[in-house]
């Protein structure tokens, strides 16, 4: 393997397009204690690192949140000044002159992490594509419709006619992933820099777009910088493979010998954290009774929105079709499916954040779709989900104690207990005590998702509802996560019904599975039958599409 923070193009390899040689970045930041530059700290995002990309190459850069991945890709970017160091396009230094921006602009494109920040709010997907296409002369004005269908089709949005007039708060978190990568593909770059540009996507998704990737790839001679935590993907697509930790490359190396003798320490711990395919041994606690714990049966729920195009009708989508699904006492059911679905509109119908149309919730014995808040409140403390994003489920404005002891307040403990207990949740899930004091934004993902994981504990609900509570986290915390849920799960006699796109992450947590899909349930099982003998053809296909499949299964499979 190439020396961390060497460049290590192999010899007689294809031409290097773009280089990094020597890297640096550091932010100054305000902080309590006092250093050389006054009131502010030096932060070392990005140290000293090199790194080549070549023509025809898919270089991975992996490393958990704040290892200086992203901060290298906004370098080569140039979003972001380096400290110092050097960028090299074809072997030269980017001029300075706006000339040369805008060459370099062209040449070397980014897709973004979060694809809702980067759109327009106010534009449609027709202004969205149409201005990259104008602005590189990649289309004429005559065929700007076709070349944009033309787009859609690439990254799967299909039938384009169905997209192209939406607005981006119209779309789902994939969909307007896909409508970016769809814009950084319209320039024609000669450099692809992707900054975790499928996470947010559905499997099936994901793995069409990796395809995608790497046919551009091969027939545009393109280099691909592909920022990621998942090894899966890795695996599916990288040639070779650069491991970050704390801002410096700690490891590099064709991306076989990598992910099969990992050298670093740190980079054999972040292989070991992936979840395997293969289904644990999941001890469930079901109880033998007669009325389940939750039950719902015949659940519909249906949107009305604005039809494609110039229509001014309104279209109905039915999100929720007709689902029937039980849980018992002490066990836990992942509820699996693609973006659209109706997982989470499913989830909120249960919960009372939406009404549904018709059908029952029944929740110990008593039916409570329809109920209004105020008659809601008593369930509240037997029913709890954990959100999917725990910046935006947590209010900025409260310290975390109070966070976690509003509901045990609000159902009658006293402020003191509250707070008392509110200290020892953080404990429970792996967190300071003396965190209660301090705001959310002063946390990490990994630990806002613990304090959201507290504040769902704190009324000792029944059953949690946890809406796709890892999707957002590295993976090696990811795993910390999953094995503190399924710890909790026996401390406090939990049941859970667990929602994820990830079929690797529900075979590490529940014993049962159901597939959604268009709404309905369309199979459900034990975990280890499903990913043995899948019936249906859709979860044929879910599990045909997981990133690195063969990766997985020979990792299951080594002694």
């Amino acid at each position: 393997m190439t020396p961390p923070g060497q460049a290590g193009a192999p010899a007689g390899a294809a031409p290097v397009l773009l280089e990094a040689r020597q890297l640096t970045k550091h932010y100054h930041v305000h902080g309590t204690r006092r250093s050389r530059r006054g009131s502010r700290l030096a932060v070392h995002a990005v140290e000293q690192v090199s790194l080549a990309l070549p023509a025809d190459g898919i270089t991975a850069v992996v490393g958990e949140s704040g290892s200086g991945k992203s901060t290298l890709a906004r370098m080569l970017a140039r979003l972001v000044t380096p400290t110092s160091g050097q960028i090299l396009l074809d072997g030269r230094e980017v001029p300075a002159s706006a000339k040369g921006r805008r060459e370099y602009t062209r040449d070397v494109q980014m897709v973004l992490q979060d694809p809702f920040s980067s759109l327009n709010p106010v534009h449609d997907v027709r202004y969205h594509l149409t201005r990259p296409l104008i602005v590189h002369g990649t289309a004429p004005h005559g065929v700007l419709d076709e070349a944009i269908a033309d787009l859609l089709a690439r990254v799967a949005l299909t039938p384009p006619a169905g997209f192209i007039d939406k607005y981006p708060h119209e779309l789902s978190g994939g969909q307007r992933q896909r409508v970016a990568i769809a814009r950084a593909l319209a320039a024609r770059p000669r450099v692809l820099l992707a900054d975790e540009p499928v996470s947010m996507l559905d499997v099936s998704i994901r793995l069409g777009v990796l395809n995608l990737l790497a046919d551009l790839r091969s027939q545009n001679h393109l280099a691909i910088l592909y920022i990621t935590h998942d090894f899966g993907v890795v695996a599916e697509i990288a040639d070779r493979v650069a491991v970050m930790q704390q801002g410096k490359l700690v490891e590099q190396g064709p991306a076989r010998d990598v992910l099969q003798h990992p050298q670093h320490a740190y980079t054999r711990a972040l292989v070991a954290a992936v979840p395997s395919l293969t289904p644990r041994r999941v001890l469930g606690r079901v109880r033998p009774s007669t009325t389940p714990l939750l039950s719902v049966s015949g659940l519909d729920k249906a949107y009305h929105g604005r039809g494609g195009g110039l229509s001014l009708g309104r279209q109905r989508v039915r999100a929720v079709a007709g689902v029937s699904l039980e849980i018992s006492r002490g066990s836990s059911l992942a509820l699996v499916g693609e973006s659209g679905s109706g997982k989470t509109t499913l989830a909120r119908c249960i919960v009372g954040l939406e009404r549904a149309d018709r059908g029952a919730i029944v929740l110990e014995g008593k039916n409570i779709a329809g109920l209004s808040r105020a008659k809601l409140r008593p369930y509240r403390k037997a029913l709890q989900m954990i959100f999917q994003d725990p910046f935006a489920s947590l209010n900025p404005r409260w310290r975390v104690g109070d966070i976690i002891a509003q509901g045990p307040i609000v159902n009658g403990t006293p402020r003191k207990t509250a707070a008392a207990e509110a200290r020892e949740l953080l404990r429970l899930v792996g967190l300071d005590p003396r965190a209660a004091d301090r705001y959310p934004h002063e946390f990490s993902g990994g630990q806002r998702q613990r304090i959201g994981i507290a504040r769902a504990l704190a009324v000792r609900p029944r059953l949690i509802i946890a809406d796709e509570p890892v999707s957002a986290l590295d993976v090696s915390v990811q795993k910390q996560v999953l094995d503190l849920l399924e710890e909790l799960r026996s401390t406090f006699d939990l049941s859970m019904l667990f929602i994820t796109h990830d079929l690797r992450v529900a075979a590490h947590v529940c014993e049962e599975i159901a597939v959604m899909k268009d709404g309905a349930i369309v199979e459900r099982g034990a975990t280890s039958e499903i990913f043995a003998n899948p019936r249906h053809a859709y979860t044929k296909a879910l599990l045909g599409s997981v990133p690195g499949r063969d990766w997985h299964l020979n990792r299951s499979i080594a002694p």
